[in-house]
């Protein structure tokens, strides 16, 4: 199809869904059972102790339609507590199941069940399901795929559609890398890359080749590739040799058709790509190469997992030819990451893109890291020393998370008193050059800058505020871009850009026509990205990095939405399957 003709089909499409209304069968429930346990799997020469669900890894997908009700019984096998948080699921007026460790619920007791149920009126797309404490989604995890209830596509019917599920494989035990993490060695890093569980044939062990993932095409066809990055540590290039992808939606919302040649997906994000099986019969590689920052660590190891495209009738007559390699950024190359997410757009549906023009709340939050003193959550006086332990922060406070309570409960109960403060700060507590490259190593303007402290400092917001926050990645002790998720909301992304946000320069390049609407927002490597949301979902959400170590070092906060005037604004009571911190065997501190 010629792209103006493609555009073209976009554009009915979307025109007829419009108009449609969401016709189609009746909304169903959809139940699932993940009984979450640990096995051995043997990659690279060694066999490592990993957890999964229902012994699969990646997880099972959960495949409903819109309108539907999951229900998910979850039975933890595991010898400690876990939760799943339901990722990009907007969780309207059921803040109950959103699955956020100590800060919607406890966790399920090791031979414990717990139950979510939740509907998800209102999306359509990819998101995806994981683990929510401590460093298990590494492996705990899996697509959540919503279809149109219609079963319309506002682009051309995919003769397949395929989650494609890049993560890492970690030889070190999950439980005992989030202890190191706490205790602040962020020294271990991953063997690999993977694509749907599979490290590929670049990694080999006593001359024994990797299980690739392999995806079976027919030429002529259209496939809808589902890109999930559960990493807990890095951004992901990928891309396929000699085919070329149109993004069509990103966090279960639809986009603006976009042609590339690879696609840059964040952890925590999703990324809906169509790729047409147009290239000769033959073999075709597959990339998933993880960036990393050049600074301030450059000899990061290159975490690479590679895949198969494998034409129908191919295999007779090209056995014996080389498989072409997609050519891929060096990995500590971050532009290309920018380019991509600054060049997507959304497919306005009248019903969804309607960007509040005022605003009653600003805050701009900087991402960076600072130190405390070892056993306090103080700062220390003699930082850069053994007795200090390096954090992250939001507008310079580092969140202190509390592991025997949960904040929803707390907060629905109204017994929160000593347990938070409602007083997040709205700036940082000073000016400075954000993105200056001369405090990434330590020294006397870093020094000036990293003193901080770990406290669980929050936001309250009234129903229905326009509230505009500007992400400000900072190159304080570091160089990092920062995927910052936000539960239970999706967000307008109205610009992103590089160096210090400008308000007299940057503000006249926000798009109010047809931004993205993302759950999680990647934040450029020394640079900003601006979101505005209207806060019409009350409960407790979480804000946080999706980087597993800038969550582990305190680069987080929760939103308080109060309840609206109705009975159908307001966040209902716990169900009758939610179980209270106190039933789960956690005391209030």
């Amino acid at each position: 199809m010629a792209a103006s003709s493609f555009f073209l089909a976009v554009a009915v499409a979307v025109v007829a869904l419009a108009a449609a209304g969401g016709g189609g069968a009746e909304a169903a429930t959809v139940e699932h059972t993940f009984v979450v346990h640990e096995m051995n799997a043997t990659h690279l020469c060694n066999t490592t102790k990993i957890y999964v669900v229902n012994g699969q890894f990646p997880g099972p997908t959960v495949d409903v339609a819109e309108g539907d009700t999951v229900v998910v019984h979850v039975v933890n096998k595991l010898p400690h507590g876990l939760t799943i948080h339901w990722h990009g699921v907007r969780q309207i007026r059921s803040c109950w199941a959103d699955g956020a460790g100590f800060v919607t619920e406890c966790p399920i007791p090791p031979g414990r069940q717990h139950t979510y149920r939740f509907n998800v009126t209102g999306q359509v797309g990819t998101l995806w399901w994981h683990a929510h404490i401590t460093c298990l989604r590494a492996t705990i995890n899996g697509a959540f795929i919503i279809r149109p209830r219609d079963g319309k596509y506002p682009f051309p019917t995919p003769a397949k559609d395929v989650p494609v599920i890049i993560g890492e494989w970690w030889q070190l035990d999950l439980i005992e890398l989030d202890r190191r993490m706490l205790d602040g060695n962020f020294d271990d890093n991953p063997l690999s890359a993977t694509i749907n569980g599979k490290l590929g044939d670049l990694s080999n062990c006593s001359g024994t080749v990797e299980e690739s993932f392999v995806l079976d095409v027919v030429r002529g066809q259209t496939y809808l590739l589902r890109l999930i990055n559960t990493a807990l540590f890095s951004e992901y290039y990928y891309r396929v040799a000699g085919h070329t992808f149109t993004v069509v939606g990103a966090d279960g919302n639809y986009l603006t058709p976009y042609k590339t040649e690879m696609v840059t997906v964040a952890p925590g994000e999703t990324i809906d790509v169509l790729m047409v099986a147009d290239a000769p019969p033959g073999y075709y590689h597959m990339i998933a190469l993880a960036n990393q920052p050049p600074e301030p660590d450059p000899q990061i190891p290159v975490f690479t997992s590679r895949g198969l495209i494998r034409y129908a009738g191919a295999a007779a007559n090209n056995n014996d030819l080389p498989v072409p390699m997609p050519v891929m950024p060096h990995q500590h190359n971050t532009m290309p990451s920018y380019y991509f997410h600054k060049n997507l757009t959304a497919l306005a549906l009248p019903e969804r893109h309607r960007v509040p023009m005022h605003v009653d709340e600003r805050l701009f939050i900087t991402l960076g890291l600072g130190s405390i003193c070892r056993g306090t959550n103080k700062t220390c006086q003699r930082r850069r020393s053994p007795e200090t332990i390096v954090v992250a922060t939001m507008n310079n406070v580092s969140f202190l998370h509390h592991n025997t309570t949960s904040l929803l409960e707390r907060y629905y109960d109204g017994t929160s008193e000593g347990l938070y403060t409602e007083d997040f700060p709205d700036r940082p507590p000073r000016p400075y050059n954000y993105t200056n490259r001369e405090l990434i190593p330590p020294g006397p303007l870093e020094e000036a800058l990293e003193p901080t402290f770990k406290a669980t400092k929050l936001r309250r917001f009234k129903y229905n505020t326009s509230v505009e926050i500007v992400f400000q990645s900072t190159t304080l002790l570091q160089s990092d871009s920062n995927p910052m998720h936000l539960h239970g909301y999706d967000v307008f992304v109205l610009a992103q850009g590089v160096g210090n946000f400008n308000p007299k320069v940057d503000v006249s390049k926000f798009n109010y026509h047809n931004p993205q609407l993302r759950n999680t927002v990647q934040v450029p490597r020394g640079g900003w990205a601006a979101i505005r949301f209207l806060t019409d979902n009350p409960g407790m959400w979480y804000l946080h990095c999706h980087f597993e170590f800038h969550i582990i070092m305190g680069m987080a906060t929760a939103f308080i939405v109060e309840d609206g005037p109705t009975p159908e604004t307001s966040l209902p009571p716990p169900p009758p399957e939610f179980k209270r911190c106190a039933a789960n065997g956690f005391s209030q501190p």
